[in-house]
């Protein structure tokens, strides 16, 4: 991936994904529809002072992106057109970190331990080397992603955060910003979204692609996966969205076989590092980084969620 000179005439740079060669190669190739961003757009380059022809000229001129397929990284600020001249909030996400059980790992991201010895000893968790217990209890923001039983989870909230509105004047919160789905988009080679809980595994609504990458759509009519907030209260406490709140999304992570089994994919993808054990010190792990990444089909507002897998070395 690199830049492209932007000073002089448009430039296309169109690339197929995985996907659509495969229907290009068997003649089922159409494009219905489109969608387009401005990840690279740097706003705050509009020069106020400048003349309106010259205005916007650096942004204008602000190198573009070589077209790539990576469904994860690309894309990750759609345009939206809204008829409404009068809106004054759109609808966010926001990662929820308020309770106990879906707070992010000390080092800023959620950890699934991937195997029993790295989740609590296989059960023992007095030991030493386990990475996902701390005095006895699971540690905050480690997620078990053998046995999937650690409680913890993930959870996003949608609404209008502004103070402006009271969160109880739903009305005030048209429907057409309301997400009723979600993409998920994560590596299958790392791990599978479950229910909150761990016990139900998602189904996917599309075939894994060509870069190892599963999506999800979950709606709201999984239940288990997505409720409504139908908190109306000002609380600071519980709640991230300051107006009113939409459906919240909440999902765990269940981890893939080959990380369970093998080290393949750590040292293929991965590095080596420690991090604490119990209370008594630190301990040699594997891992690997990788994002989460949550699109709302209506908004086509999205949210990265940063999760590293872990295995004990």
């Amino acid at each position: 991936m690199g830049f492209q000179d932007n000073s002089g005439d448009i430039i296309f740079d169109v690339v197929l994904t995985d996907e659509g060669r495969r229907r290009l190669a068997n003649g089922t190739y159409e494009i219905k529809k489109f969608a387009l961003g401005d990840d690279e757009i740097n706003y705050g380059l509009y020069n106020i002072t400048a003349s309106s022809f010259d205005a916007d000229l650096e942004i204008l001129q602000t190198p573009v992106l070589e077209a790539f397929t990576n469904n994860l990284s690309s894309m990750n600020s759609k345009l939206t057109t809204y008829a409404n001249n009068d809106l004054l909030h759109l609808s966010v996400f926001k990662l929820n970190e308020l309770a106990d059980a879906n707070k992010t790992h000390t080092l800023g991201t959620f950890v699934v331990a991937v195997d029993g010895a790295t989740e609590n000893n296989n059960d023992a968790p007095t030991a030493t080397t386990a990475i996902g217990v701390d005095n006895g209890a699971v540690r905050q923001g480690v997620i078990y992603g053998q046995s999937r039983n650690s409680g913890n989870y993930i959870r996003i909230d949608t609404g209008l955060n502004t103070n402006q509105v009271n969160p109880a004047n739903r009305n005030q919160y048209p429907n057409f910003l309301r997400e009723s789905q979600f993409l998920i988009q994560m590596d299958n080679r790392l791990g599978f979204i479950t229910s909150w809980d761990g016990k139900q595994i998602a189904s996917q609504a599309a075939p894994v692609d060509g870069d190892g990458f599963a999506t999800y759509l979950l709606t709201v009519k999984d239940s288990l996966f997505v409720q409504m907030n139908n908190d109306t209260s000002n609380s600071t406490q519980t709640q991230v969205i300051q107006g009113p709140r939409g459906p919240m999304l909440w999902f765990s992570i269940g981890s893939s076989l080959s990380l369970q089994q093998n080290t393949y994919l750590f040292n293929l993808l991965g590095s080596d590092g420690t991090m604490a054990s119990t209370s008594s010190g630190t301990q040699a792990v594997k891992f690997i980084d990788s994002i989460i990444k949550i699109t709302g089909i209506n908004t086509g507002y999205s949210i990265n969620v940063p999760v590293r897998y872990v295995k004990l070395a």
